[in-house]
């Protein structure tokens, strides 16, 4: 896809953002996986500030070219081996769910006196595929979190199912924006991501303060 192209989705997606937050408040997270750092680089230079990558390879392959401007995010799953590659590198890792991987996540950040801000993955639709913790489960787990150093537990994220029509992804994400209420309610600067670029514009109305979209902007992977 041309550079001109990708400028064109951005803005596109920026506008409708826009258009349904009035406020403000919503975030733009740019979903980078397979995405060449020149292409992520012109988004940066396009205002882009949230970058999000899946894979712990492409954050090694990807990071000594980018733009540092941009806040770089681990959004895809996360094995507790994978952490020492990318600790050092990433600002927020979005797929936390598991006691292990959150010791693990601390263990490696207390080497640097580094706070990693993390959230929690909901598995909404209780998918045996994916990761997550299990939505009944979520403030239990986010209790057992409170009392690990150099972890900050910044809020919730999920990732819906695959659904057909607006009303099956709102009841994924309001069921996950119930949750999120009940344990951010207090804190200004929590995040909610929910929502990919099916879905994105959904999400925000279901309550989403960010939301991470990557094909809507390049166009479909190969």
């Amino acid at each position: 896809m041309t550079k001109e192209q990708i400028k064109l989705n951005y803005e596109k997606v920026l506008r409708g953002i826009k258009e349904l937050d009035k406020e403000g408040k919503v975030k733009l997270l740019i979903a980078t996986k397979t995405q060449s750092a020149e292409d992520i680089n012109y988004l940066i230079s396009l205002g882009a500030d949230l970058i999000g990558e899946n894979r712990v390879n492409e954050v090694r392959e990807k990071y000594e070219l980018l733009d540092r401007r941009a806040s770089l995010h681990l959004i895809g799953s996360l094995q507790r081996n994978k952490v020492k590659y990318i600790y050092d590198k990433v600002d927020m890792i979005h797929s936390v769910d598991s006691l292990s991987l959150a010791e693990e996540i601390s263990a490696k950040c207390s080497k640097i006196n580094k706070v990693m801000d993390v959230l929690i993955e909901v598995n909404s639709g209780k998918e045996e595929a994916k990761g997550g913790i299990m939505p009944e489960d979520v403030e239990e787990f986010y209790a057992s979190l409170q009392n690990i150093p150099f972890i900050h537990v910044r809020g919730l994220m999920t990732m819906a199912p695959r659904c057909n029509t607006k009303e099956e992804y709102m009841k994924y994400f309001t069921l996950t924006k119930k949750i999120f209420d009940k344990l951010f309610k207090d804190e200004d600067d929590a995040v909610l991501s929910m929502g990919m670029s099916e879905s994105y514009l959904y999400a925000i109305e279901a309550g989403a303060n960010m939301v991470r979209v990557g094909s809507a902007i390049f166009g479909e992977r190969n």
